[in-house]
């Protein structure tokens, strides 16, 4: 859905660049979101508020967002031959 009519920004943006950690003032450059008219910013930093996230990802242009890594030993114990397997 668009939420700023003056620089076509939509939510799916909005969210994309916070889930990849960027403050909303970054949002605003990168997007120009609520930097015209006004009316969209109270929508624009709500969508943003509610996409906070306590591990930060790393944020690509393109949308992609690096997915952490976890490993899953079969045992308790570390064992350093066990691979990485994407989460």
């Amino acid at each position: 859905m668009i939420i700023c009519i003056c620089n076509l920004v939509s939510d799916r943006e909005i969210t994309r660049c916070a889930r990849g950690g960027m403050a909303f003032e970054d949002i605003q450059l990168e997007l120009g979101v609520a930097t015209q008219c006004g009316q969209c910013e109270s929508s624009a930093r709500g969508i943003h508020a509610n996409c906070q996230v306590e591990h930060t990802v790393a944020f690509i242009r393109n949308g992609a967002a690096c997915q952490p890594a976890t490993h899953q030993p079969k045992d308790s114990q570390w064992n350093s031959s066990e691979p990485w397997v994407a989460a």
